[in-house]
């Protein structure tokens, strides 16, 4: 496993050493919040991940999410993108965030964790993996978060795509939200909730007179 990344473009894939390759390389990040020291003093490269035997290798060796101390992250974002809201990359992005209940942590933390990682190494957001960053966790006392960042805030249609396809890799039931934040937002909220601007799915509204309006995404006025 590499822990720095190469100079240049990913060798050939030829399976000459019989690795597989992934389309993309990305990078673990872990940090363990410090009040004594800045955010980014705190962050650290884990490792470079290359290939498929890259990726399990390192997650068979780390802890799990769940296993996690309070206030810590996991970041797994393409490699070159640093997993912070100034990244240019970022900084015009948002991010579909889900919250695992604390009393659906045992059974949902780690899965979900894995099934996004796999699904973004695997390139599996067909037609708009270009336009996704990274994913993260974070492990709070409040409610676990597992969220997808994505590089353009105001491009409702391709994260709509996005958010489905996060949906369906975990699993997610219809009593389970799924909310788009604007970084910007988040960066300069004045208070914990930060107003979305896509939901997913869409609760429409009762009419009691007319036929049930189908479900369908929505953005959410700014």
């Amino acid at each position: 496993m590499s822990l720095e990344p190469e100079n240049g473009v990913i060798r050939a894939k030829e399976n000459t050493d019989n690795k597989h390759y992934l389309h993309s390389k990305w990078v673990l990040w872990f940090l363990k919040g410090d009040r004594q020291r800045s955010w980014e003093e705190c962050l650290k490269k884990v490792a470079v991940l290359e290939t498929v035997e890259d990726f399990w290798g390192l997650y068979n060796n780390i802890q799990p999410a769940s296993g996690l101390t309070w206030g810590s992250d996991y970041y797994l974002f393409r490699e070159g993108i640093k997993p912070m809201w100034e990244d240019p990359s970022n900084i015009k992005g948002g991010r579909w965030l889900t919250i695992i209940e604390r009393t659906k942590r045992a059974e949902r933390l780690d899965v979900c964790w894995l099934e996004l990682m796999m699904a973004l190494i695997g390139e599996q957001f067909t037609q708009v993996e270009d336009d996704i960053c990274g994913a993260v966790v974070n492990v709070r006392q409040k409610g676990d978060k597992v969220a997808l960042w994505t590089r353009d805030g105001t491009n409702d249609d391709t994260n709509i795509t996005i958010g489905h396809t996060m949906r369906d890799k975990l699993s997610m039931s219809d009593s389970e939200s799924l909310r788009y934040e604007i970084h910007k937002d988040a960066s300069t909220r004045t208070s914990s909730i930060v107003k979305p601007r896509l939901l997913l799915p869409d609760k429409p509204k009762r009419d009691n007179s007319a036929t049930p309006t189908p479900k369908v995404p929505t953005a959410v006025s700014s």
